[in-house]
């Protein structure tokens, strides 16, 4: 038989403690980029900007933080500023270099794992800014605390030189400015308005956040800087979603509460629409995929409904319920929470997974809800009319088929 001298040669190829490679620093995150930012095409390339933008925005959320800007430049860079305290500069003691450096070049460091210095937070891993500083060809910080101003530059995520001091300063915060590196992303060009729609949603979100957005690639044309600003919040997010259809009722219902630390804020509307429209966000970050929060959200909304009609005897037929397709069609929401210890499923975070944030959005809404109804009863007949024609479209629809 003759024998098969690839097959052996990789048989007897040792397989030993040499063969066991560890990635240093951030060279995990350059070996490994989607892990971190889902992918290397243009959502992964936006979402370094939002990386940075959330760690300004949790900022804002501990109350230390009212404006942010954030800036494509000509070169192809991006820029954001938040008027925050500012990273710390002084020395940590265990790595025994600025603390800015350690934030900016070690995984799984920053100042929300203690929930001290930020009681809910949309960063939460200590990986976010890292990251970025990872996958950017360079990138420079420059932080100003006490009226000083500190700054570092780093390459593919080394810093060149320590943190120093340049100057002084009247405003205090931080400004990251990075160059997405080319041999990480399919395209390294930011797009305008797709960043000008997730500093929109944030601003929607934190209701008196200013953020400014420019665009100087392109400084010329009309909308090259644009600002967000909603006073409204959620009810205001609501009607720009729903601007360009017809409401069932004047004014978006609009709740809020907070059960075990846990802080649950909603808008809704129906309109003569036959879609969802359903935005759900846990600290400010939205997540596409839902979660728990979500399975709440909707569990309340169709055992609320049914609850109400059969009370005030709106079904004809008492057998008559409502399924939960039916009492979404025509809604649009926007369901956020507020979360001290959030458990995504993954970096991206696109799902919660805490069981217990479904009994405590369940009950919210449920209660809410059902006041709202007892106290609008014009808007809850027309909510169940609507739900009930749809209910008996699908049953129509089921029986022809």
């Amino acid at each position: 038989m003759p024998r098969n001298e690839t097959t052996e040669a990789v048989t007897q190829e040792k397989y030993d403690a040499a063969k066991i490679t560890v990635l240093k620093g951030l060279e995990a995150v350059r070996k490994r980029p989607a892990m971190y930012i889902g992918d290397v095409g243009a959502r992964g390339l936006h979402h370094l900007v939002y990386e940075v933008v959330d760690n300004a925005v949790d900022e804002a959320m501990a109350g230390h933080c009212t404006e942010i800007e954030v800036t494509l430049k000509a070169d192809g860079s991006a820029e954001i500023f938040d008027n925050g305290r500012g990273i710390p500069v002084d020395l940590h003691k265990t790595e025994g270099v600025s603390a800015l450096q350690v934030v900016m070049t070690i995984l799984h460091a920053g100042g929300k794992f203690d929930k001290q210095s930020y009681k809910v937070s949309g960063g939460l891993h200590g990986v976010g800014v890292s990251v970025v500083n990872a996958l950017s060809q360079w990138c420079t910080v420059e932080v100003c605390r006490d009226g000083k101003l500190y700054q570092q530059s780093y390459r593919n995520g080394e810093p060149d030189a320590p943190v120093k001091r340049t100057g002084k300063c009247d405003q205090r915060g931080t400004r990251v400015r990075f160059m997405p590196d080319p041999e990480v992303f399919k395209t390294t060009q930011f797009n305008f308005d797709t960043v000008c729609t997730r500093l929109r949603e944030l601003a929607f979100l934190n209701s008196g956040l200013k953020i400014t957005a420019r665009d100087e690639c392109h400084p010329d044309e009309e909308k090259s800087v644009k600002v967000f600003l909603y006073k409204g919040g959620l009810v205001e997010f609501v009607k720009y979603l729903d601007e360009n259809r017809v409401a069932l009722h004047p004014q978006p219902i609009t709740f809020s509460g907070e059960r075990e630390n846990v802080y649950v804020d909603v808008a809704l509307q129906y309109n003569d629409s036959y879609n969802e429209n359903i935005f759900t966000y846990v600290n400010n970050i939205y997540t596409l995929e839902g979660g728990t929060h979500l399975s709440g959200f909707k569990g309340a909304l169709t055992r609320t409904l049914n609850n109400y009609a059969l009370k005030n005897g709106i079904f004809k037929n008492e057998k008559s319920t409502l399924a939960g397709e039916d009492t979404r069609e025509g809604l649009t929401v926007v369901l956020s929470v507020k979360v001290p210890e959030p458990q995504f499923e993954g970096q991206t975070k696109t799902r919660l997974g805490n069981s217990e944030v479904k009994g405590i959005v369940e009950s919210i809404v449920g209660e809410r809800l059902a006041e709202h109804f007892d106290e609008h009863p014009g808007i809850a007949r027309r909510i169940i009319e609507k739900c009930t024609a749809a209910a008996r479209a699908r049953d129509a629809a089921r029986k022809a088929k």
